[in-house]
């Protein structure tokens, strides 16, 4: 692997088994492990029932299910990871248990994503330092959206070009309207950041697949089927994982995968092997099944988990425990996907 004019990483096949140098904007190096094409996960975190403590070794287990499964790689400290509830300790907690357990489990050389959006860009830094020290290899920047209305474009290309020169880590861009107050990032924001030596890729979770095909096409993206520049362009749920790879991105990160994360991985081997039809029926059940956790979020998620895997457990207050008739509700919604899961 090599880096391209742009900075960025480029593989020859994809290949997982080698970690790589990256050399920090300082002159200082490290390094980190390659992303390549695929279904990443945003893991969900896990709790004591009755103290809400952190419940690593259920974090850990679930960690290792999902790379057994054969995603490309986790991403801690997302929407569905309660980043939002957590402290900075706990945080770092999460990714360094996940860390454990993937090499443990003999899967070092599979990256970690780590959510580091705050709503101050010194926040944020700090927390891309953590992430680093915690056994991140690349972080997922959300826009700061508090004080949207008293900035303007400019500064929320400041926020990001601010992050990426001080972040020891690669970063990759969130795009999630649905958590940044509406804040939608448009193609031309995020091409003209792809062009930062440390930006790596993008998170789109606006479902835009133009967008995506443009930012994809700017940045020249790697894909299942062509090495590209190395630019990660990454759609942001399960339900479009097809058209993210029609429209020349290169995986998706997929709330969905921490309950099928075989059948979300599966849309993208039939794709690269020119099984298209296959794989357009393949997206439809993943698409039914990703609309059933786009409905319930991580808490009809949570209580999936529970009951079909044994293991699931419930959100941090002040978010619900689902009751017997909403946990019965999520079983029937998402017994297709997990029928199929269960194939595979």
């Amino acid at each position: 692997m090599s880096p391209t004019t742009n900075g960025h990483y480029s593989t020859n096949g994809y290949s997982n088994s080698l970690l790589h140098t990256h050399t920090d904007l300082d002159g200082s190096a490290y390094n980190h492990r390659p992303l390549v094409p695929g279904v990443y996960v945003p893991t969900v975190c896990f709790f004591h029932e009755m103290s809400e403590d952190l419940d690593i070794p259920t974090i850990k287990k679930h960690a290792v299910r999902m790379a057994k499964a054969g995603v490309a790689g986790i991403t801690t400290q997302g929407s569905n990871g309660e980043a939002v509830s957590l402290s900075h300790s706990e945080r770092k907690q999460v990714t360094a248990a996940t860390r454990e357990a993937l090499d443990n489990a003999g899967y070092q050389d599979m990256p970690i994503i780590v959510g580091c959006g705050a709503q101050s860009t010194r926040e944020t830094i700090e927390l891309c330092h953590d992430a680093l020290y915690s056994g991140g290899d690349y972080v997922l920047i959300l826009p700061p959206a508090y004080y949207k209305s008293l900035m303007s474009t400019a500064d929320l290309y400041d926020y990001f070009r601010d992050v990426a020169e001080e972040s020891p880590l690669p970063v990759l861009i969130y795009n999630f309207p649905g958590a940044a107050s509406g804040l939608d990032l448009d193609s031309d924001f995020i091409s003209k950041l792809a062009q930062h030596p440390n930006i790596v890729g993008c998170k789109l979770t606006c479902g835009n697949s133009g967008k995506l095909a443009r930012v994809a096409a700017a940045s020249n993206a790697i894909t299942p089927t062509d090495a590209g520049s190395g630019f990660m362009a990454m759609g942001g749920s399960a339900d479009f994982t097809l058209q993210t790879l029609v429209a020349g991105g290169s995986g998706v990160i997929a709330g969905l995968a921490n309950i099928a994360p075989k059948a979300c991985v599966s849309i993208i081997k039939l794709y690269a092997a020119g099984k298209i039809k296959e794989a357009k029926r393949r997206q439809a059940i993943v698409a039914r099944g990703d609309w059933a956790a786009i409905q319930g979020g991580l808490v009809g998620t949570k209580s999936c988990l529970q009951t079909f895997f044994g293991y699931g457990g419930y959100a941090r207050k002040p978010l619900p425990k689902p009751s017997s008739d909403e946990a019965l509700k999520w079983e029937m919604a998402f017994q297709e996907i997990v029928d199929l899961e269960e194939t595979l």
